[in-house]
């Protein structure tokens, strides 16, 4: 039986990351969807809160097992038996950064294999990043999220009030 692992920092989830949990789980016996604690990034989510959308999106596939995890990824996946790290691949500027990881990740535990899924061609744009961006300008994002992460979004959006970009680092792809 193959263990894969599906590590991220999903903050939050959005169809892209579903669609390739989804798939992995039609390919491995079991997927663990994991998110990372502590990413170098600035989290609009706990790491409690993004658990739930990820359980919530995972609900209808029994071999899906959603949990944190802290630390190396690589140790993360040995721990729980993994063989194989997942990853979603949208465009090229993802292939280089998989890439780099992919052989760092090789180093560091030969005994793993990282295997890249592309996305499916209609979240192709999909990233964190743009929807929190799309978020944030009250744009709509009912076609790049379940239901209950729009609703927690906009949630957490009315409770940072007008000067939420002040509060919340926004990594723009314009600039």
């Amino acid at each position: 039986m193959t263990t894969a692992v599906y590590p991220g920092s999903f903050d939050p989830i959005h169809y892209g990351h579903i669609d390739i949990a989804k798939r992995a789980a039609k390919i491995f016996d079991t997927v663990i969807w994991a998110a990372y604690d502590r990413p170098m990034k600035n989290l609009m989510f706990s790491t409690e809160e993004r658990i739930a959308f990820m359980r919530e999106a995972a609900k209808d596939f029994p071999n899906i097992k959603v949990m944190p995890y802290h630390g190396l990824t690589v140790q993360f996946a040995r721990s729980i038996g993994a063989t194989v790290m997942v990853r979603g691949l949208r465009v090229t500027y993802d292939f280089e950064i998989e890439y780099q990881t992919a052989l760092t990740n090789r180093q560091l535990a030969e005994d793993i294999d990282t295997i890249c899924l592309m996305t499916s061609l209609k979240y192709a744009f999909v990233s964190s990043s743009t929807l929190k961006e799309v978020a944030f300008l009250n744009g709509p994002i009912s076609t790049i999220v379940p239901p209950f992460v729009e609703e927690a979004l906009r949630k957490r959006l009315a409770q940072l009030g007008e000067d939420h970009d002040e509060k919340v680092k926004i990594v723009s792809l314009r600039e």
